[in-house]
């Protein structure tokens, strides 16, 4: 019963994104204009003019982890070759087989990667988009804990850990920065590893008056990302239908992106470039590239930036491939 709920889910999803039959436009052209505006204009015909200024910079030195232990992460759309594929392997493959019997729900990891494939950035970048666009909300009833008196004997320590929680993970500040605390004092951080620096940094600053005002702000993006760190610290604690349906409304999320959403725009401050970039099945992905000194630049020193830049993007996936390799795939993936 469970599994039809979810393939019912997943078929009504799919249902109204094809009903859209709306194809995700593609950047025509880009250039760099006046007083910090970038102006881009679709494959559909429609503009855009963006602050520079607004945008996500590299900053001066862009470094690239070579230790294995930490992932670059940008705040990129989705790859249109990404989403067709989530959708037709569902719609096709599920309506001969059920697929869920090819997906492990142990772990978030193992129910989300047998969902959606590709590796540690689609992980963190889909259930950041499944919050931020709430299609995955964290006060959904299956996400609370029933509410009981029976106290395990012995004593357990999962229990002495959560027994004030109302939810399978710690639904409120205080709480999650108490897990947070106690988790990085034991040196037991591994469902953290790789989530990118600055979300944890606002999770760590904001308190629960703070976040309640965030929430009232709709400040959607900055909730998801406290949201994310929240979840992942609770992810041990789950039980398999909570997994079910996290992968279930993940995978909805995904199926329902917005294909009218504006081109993710970096600027690489020090090749005085705008880049735009889009996440597919094997890593960021560069749709166009713009420098704001190219009329005054030669054209042989802007194909050296060009490629020094598509050499950064191929490091940086290959560096996000290790990580996810060497350290979440073995703790994910592990037998609890």
């Amino acid at each position: 019963m469970k599994r039809f709920v979810v393939l019912v889910l997943i078929g009504l999803a799919a249902h109204e994104v094809f009903a859209q039959q709306v194809l995700q436009p593609t950047i025509a052209a880009m250039r760099w204009g006046a007083d910090y505006k970038l102006h881009v204009k679709l494959a559909n015909d429609s503009d855009y003019v963006m602050d520079v200024r607004g945008l996500y910079h590299t900053g001066k030195d862009i470094f690239v982890d070579t230790t294995d232990n930490t992932a670059t992460y940008y705040p990129v759309t989705l790859d249109r070759e990404f989403v067709d594929y989530i959708k037709s392997k569902r719609i096709y493959d599920d309506t001969k087989t059920d697929s869920t019997q090819h997906t492990n729900y142990k772990t978030l990891w193992s129910a989300l990667h047998g969902n959606l494939g590709g590796g540690y950035i689609h992980f963190i970048n889909c259930l950041v988009y499944a919050l931020e666009s709430q299609n995955l909300r964290l006060t959904d009833p299956i996400l609370m804990r029933p509410q009981t008196k029976w106290k395990p004997k012995p004593m357990t320590q999962s229990y002495k850990r959560t027994r004030k929680w109302a939810y399978y993970y710690p639904d409120n500040q205080k709480l999650a920065h108490d897990e947070y605390k106690k988790r990085k004092k034991e040196n037991d951080l591994k469902d953290l590893q790789g989530v990118p620096q600055p979300f944890i940094d606002l999770f760590l600053k904001t308190n629960q008056a703070e976040y309640e005002s965030m929430v009232r702000a709709r400040q959607n993006r900055q909730v998801a990302q406290i949201d994310l760190v929240k979840l992942l610290l609770g992810a041990k604690y789950l039980g398999e239908d909570q997994i079910r349906h996290i992968s279930a409304r993940v995978l909805i999320a995904v199926m329902r992106y917005n294909v009218n959403t504006m081109p993710s725009v970096i600027i690489f401050d020090n090749y005085n470039a705008a880049v735009a970039l889009s996440l597919g099945m094997d890593g960021y992905k560069i749709d166009k590239i713009v420098y704001s000194d190219g009329e005054v630049v030669s054209g042989k020193e802007l194909e050296g930036r060009t490629e020094l830049i598509e050499a950064l993007i191929k490091r940086i996936n290959e560096a996000n491939e290790r990580v996810f390799r060497k350290k979440l795939q073995y703790y994910y993936q592990k037998t609890r």
